[in-house]
């Protein structure tokens, strides 16, 4: 089982509309499949897999390796799933869409008649896997898509991507509901991806705990109390960078609003990380301005490795292998249909016919 992100080119163009309908018919068709033959628990568990979800995009004809592999595929899975009536959807979306992700769980929650408590922490595992990944882990990946994939039993995934305009390379990011122990320490079983940053600040990691301890420590004390060992260190007149040749600016400028978000911190007294930084307004610069004091005051060192480790069948939108078949790919649709169908009134020999293929090519 792997569930972590991927890194993927950005490709200029739009899913032309005769294929983005086919990718809805054949995900849909491919959904009901799995869920008919495993279950919604075990359909989301491969979604939360990068193997997985990049293979679809290949089975649905998109480009293999493309940014918007990501924003297409979950696109399409949206339509045919939301309109399958199968006990799981999917949410939220890419850019505006995805601020729409809390109202759609609320909406559906009530239409599954989940509890009040469930509908609160399904929101909130949605808002703290966006939160994670664009503040925690800094890897220069600024998140842009974030899918809520949920099923009628509460339970869920994330599909989320970032984009770096520097490298104009995407990163999508994976989650699964029963993985998580802890939002704040290593919330994914593995990261996968084809490049490693040099220098990534990952709050999430084993390693970052004493870091995370300080910064709570920190917050929990006024910001003049947090500046006396700096002050005390420049009154015992110790070196200075400057001495050993080195050329500092003239201008620096003090983050008012950081120290604002201090104070209130301070007020709010989070009990432990994960409090603090799902605290509004906590963003990237809060967490790592508490990472280097931690390091500076305490010597709590966080983690700065990042923590990346390094199929078609029908053709690609690109072109690339070779052309999408299309005749091939609506008579895949038509086939999974009519198994599924056959399967429902008791004539599965359709589905062991497959089964049998797996193991033949596997």
């Amino acid at each position: 089982m792997r569930t972590g992100h991927a890194d993927l080119p950005l490709h200029p163009g739009r899913c032309p509309p005769w294929l983005f309908g086919r990718m809805k018919k054949l995900g849909g068709a491919i959904t009901e499949v799995i869920v008919l033959e495993y279950g919604m628990d075990e359909y989301i568990r491969r979604l939360s897999d990068p193997y997985f979800f990049q293979s679809l995009g290949c089975v649905l004809g998109f480009d293999w390796h493309s940014s918007g592999l990501t924003t297409t595929v979950c696109g399409a899975l949206k339509e045919a799933l939301n309109e399958a009536n199968q006990g799981v959807v999917f949410l939220g979306g890419k850019g505006k869409t995805s601020k729409k992700t809390p109202d759609e769980i609320q909406d559906l929650g009530e239409k599954w008649n989940l509890s009040s408590a469930k509908i609160k922490s399904l929101t909130y595992a949605s808002k703290a896997a966006a939160k994670v990944d664009n503040s925690l882990l800094q890897d220069g990946y600024q998140l842009y898509h974030h899918s809520f994939v949920m099923t009628e039993q509460g339970k869920w995934a994330v599909i989320q991507q970032g984009m770096n305009d520097f490298n104009k390379y995407a990163r999508r990011y994976h989650w699964l509901s029963d993985n998580v122990v802890n939002f704040v320490i290593e919330p994914h079983s593995a990261i996968c991806c084809d490049s490693k940053g040099e220098s990534v600040l990952n709050m999430t990691a084993k390693e970052s705990s004493e870091a995370q301890k300080s910064s709570v420590e920190l917050v929990k004390e006024s910001p003049e109390k947090i500046l006396r060992p700096i002050k005390e260190n420049k009154d015992a007149k110790q070196s200075l960078l400057a001495d050993y040749g080195f050329s500092m600016g003239t201008k620096h400028e003090i983050d008012l609003h950081l120290y604002k978000k201090l104070m209130d911190l301070k007020e709010f007294q989070p009990k432990n990380y994960e409090e603090l930084v799902m605290f509004k307004g906590v963003g990237p610069k809060t967490v790592r301005a508490l990472a280097l004091m931690s390091e500076l005051i305490y010597g709590a060192k966080p983690s700065w490795k990042d923590p990346a480790r390094y199929s078609f069948s029908h053709g690609g939108k690109d072109g690339f292998p070779y052309p999408v078949d299309r005749p091939l790919m609506d008579s895949s649709v038509e086939m999974l249909k009519s198994a599924v169908e056959e399967a429902k009134v008791g004539n599965d020999e359709k589905l062991k016919a497959m089964r049998r293929l797996k193991d033949y090519f596997s």
